[in-house]
């Protein structure tokens, strides 16, 4: 993962650790001074709170440990690889778009991130400006050219 996804994911584990555990925590106190548990609303969304936040967590510090940051500021080269900006074309609508191959964990198309497992980002690796690929979309087949590949 880029070193930006790897700040990110280390952001929101601070934020559960330090916010949203003991918001929880004080929550489950307060509903249990209400009475009976059985049925005490507050108390079991509290409960259920707590429960997606730990396994958020857990989750989280998986990602950390097993994460292998690289940073793209080192790369260069005129073929494509992971960390890579590439502006693509259409080969159909001569619409141009731009995108970086980045971890799956920090993927989101809407802002211009393609997880590396991806099938445009493997069609995209070891490529080259100049070069036309085929990508298998739910619609059917596209066809891109690549028009530029840099690293920021």
């Amino acid at each position: 993962m880029t070193a930006a996804g790897f700040e990110s994911i280390e952001a929101e584990l601070k934020q559960l650790k330090t916010v949203e555990r003991p918001s929880v925590i004080k929550a489950i106190s307060t509903a249990r001074e209400h009475g009976d548990l059985s049925e005490n609303a507050e108390y079991h969304a509290a409960k259920e709170r707590q429960s997606f936040i730990e396994s958020r967590v857990m989750e989280l510090e998986d990602k950390i440990s097993r994460a292998q940051v690289i940073d793209i500021s080192t790369l260069s080269g005129e073929d494509v690889k992971f960390g890579a900006t590439v502006k693509l074309v259409d080969e159909d609508t001569d619409e141009e778009t731009v995108y970086q191959i980045v971890g799956e964990v920090e993927a989101d198309v809407k802002s211009g991130r393609i997880s590396i497992g991806s099938p445009l980002a493997k069609a995209l690796i070891g490529k080259t400006v100049g070069d036309s690929i085929e990508v298998n979309t739910p619609g059917g087949g596209k066809s891109y050219e690549i028009l530029e590949v840099k690293y920021i």
